[in-house]
């Protein structure tokens, strides 16, 4: 895999624009893959666009909602993500005839490079197989059999007979020989995500297009982190989590968010020098040249929803690591390329831990417009150590946001940009790639100019999301020049 990338003053170190785009909605047809041929063209739009950076979610395999930040492993690649087309072409699998790609499920075809692999890999691949097996032992083998585990018994792992629950030795013992060939096959799929993924920022490198990632500060309570590492979270006897995250009543809810994934006991994580945490970011920082950590906020203090709570708002804030972990994960990673999601309520300790390490923050035009002129979302309050957005994520479009506004708030708006309704969300975009703020990243919906029907994700909500995909038609000559205009035009080419 690649080496680390430089910290953070080195990642925006010059003004640069980017584009927010999962994966999962690159235009891709039914059995294709994201990691194939779709994210080649994306880098080269982003690179003829005048792009210097693409943003995409975490990269974990999902639960059946789809949700990247509700994974079964803080380390594993999500196998769908695959490309069948690349592993044909590098000789590991045979070759898929026209057509065979977009017919065969993704797990028959994955099925077969597990198989397939051991007899068709040249020896330098198998030499590389051997050493990443080998140097992601500590997490790989735990989630090769969690994974064959869940699929066999089909629930989660606090679900499962107690003594594999509980990780008795001669059960696991017992498992890993009955299941032998279906783990090998796990490896060998991770070994493919990995490999494929470093070839795609091989590429975007050669394109001068950074790679951005996203860290969820938590992880999923039926995840292989948690099955092989209870110690480390707040649980009881069983397993069950003793208190869950989530967040106070906020700008997406009125009763606040209810995550449900396990806390962290900070103690047991300090007591070995945070080396789960110290693992999990080198993978992070191998894979990306900068990362996200999805609620900071957590590090300084975090949301503590007592179980069985029927809402977050019976919640209350517990402090979190702070600068001991920072402290720990500098010493032992040299660098960190990091930006800090500081959305949300932000004290001044929250602040001040992220200053101490000079973490950019983030500002979110579309939360500039509460009648506040000192918002610090608002373009005049800018500072240049930020990543600025039109939105998120977890945000309306913009075009669907301004048109769900009431009229005294559209007048604000336009009044603020000086535009009318039709430019939007033009007028957004502008601001953004104007801002004093180092790095600008848009949301490839906005790029398009698509309304609310194109939303990733609605906060609160368990279903509809996580689906959206573009169409390359979408992306015309007209959006990719007046797009690369703007950027050049304020300095960010």
């Amino acid at each position: 895999m690649s080496t680390p990338a430089g910290d953070t003053r080195e990642a925006l170190g010059r003004r640069r624009a980017g584009v927010l785009l999962h994966p999962t909605s690159l235009p891709y047809a039914e059995g294709e893959s994201a990691l194939g041929r779709h994210a080649y063209h994306f880098v080269d739009f982003l690179h003829g666009a005048g792009q210097r950076l693409w943003q995409v979610l975490p990269l974990h395999p999902p639960h059946l909602d789809r949700s990247p930040y509700n994974a079964c492993s803080a380390f594993a690649g999500d196998p769908a993500l695959i490309s069948a087309e690349l592993s044909a072409a590098w000789g590991w699998v045979a070759t898929v005839p026209a057509g065979e790609e977009l017919r065969a499920a993704p797990a028959q075809w994955q099925t077969e490079l597990g198989d397939a692999f051991a007899r068709r890999a040249h020896d330098e691949d198998l030499q590389r197989y051997e050493s990443f097996c080998r140097e992601n032992a500590d997490w790989l083998d735990d989630y090769a059999l969690y994974a064959t585990l869940r699929a066999e018994y089909a629930r989660p792992w606090i679900e499962w007979p107690e003594r594999l629950r509980d990780r008795e030795s001669g059960a696991l013992a017992d498992a890993r020989r009955r299941h032998a060939g279906e783990t090998r096959r796990q490896r060998v799929v991770q070994f493919a995500f990995f490999r494929q993924w470093e070839a795609l920022r091989d590429y975007a490198t050669s394109r001068d297009v950074a790679l951005f990632g996203d860290i969820p500060i938590f992880v999923a309570p039926d995840s292989a982190d948690v099955w092989a590492h209870r110690e480390l979270f707040r649980l009881d006897a069983a397993g069950v989590p003793l208190a869950v995250a989530g967040c106070p009543p906020d700008y997406y809810s009125a009763t606040g968010q209810h995550w449900g994934n396990p806390l962290y006991d900070w103690a047991r994580l300090q007591a070995d020098g945070y080396r789960w945490w110290e693992r999990r970011l080198a993978l992070q920082l191998r894979m990306f040249d900068l990362v996200r950590i999805d609620h900071f906020r957590g590090f300084d203090a975090c949301w503590e929803i007592p179980a069985g709570a029927a809402t977050a708002a019976e919640g209350r804030w517990t402090p979190g690591p702070g600068a001991l972990f920072f402290d720990a994960m500098r010493a032992a990673l040299h660098t960190l390329p990091i930006v800090a999601e500081d959305l949300g309520v932000i004290t001044d300790s929250v602040r001040a831990l992220r200053d101490r390490y000079a973490f950019p923050g983030m500002r979110v035009l579309q939360f500039g417009f509460d009648g506040n002129p000192n918002n610090p979302h608002l373009p005049h309050e800018h500072l240049a150590n930020a990543v600025v957005y039109t939105g998120t994520h977890d945000n309306d479009t913009t075009l669907g946001w301004y048109r769900a506004l009431p009229t005294d708030l559209q007048e604000r708006v336009q009044d603020y940009f000086g535009c009318g309704a039709g430019d939007m969300p033009w007028a957004m975009i502008r601001a953004a790639l104007a801002s004093p703020c180092r790095l600008a990243v848009v949301p490839m919906q906005d790029v398009l100019g698509l309304d609310s029907a194109h939303r990733m994700n609605t906060p609160g909500t368990t279903t509809g999301n996580w689906t959206w995909r573009f169409r390359w038609e979408q992306l015309t000559a007209e959006v990719v020049e007046r797009l690369r205009r703007l950027t050049a035009l304020y300095g960010r080419a």
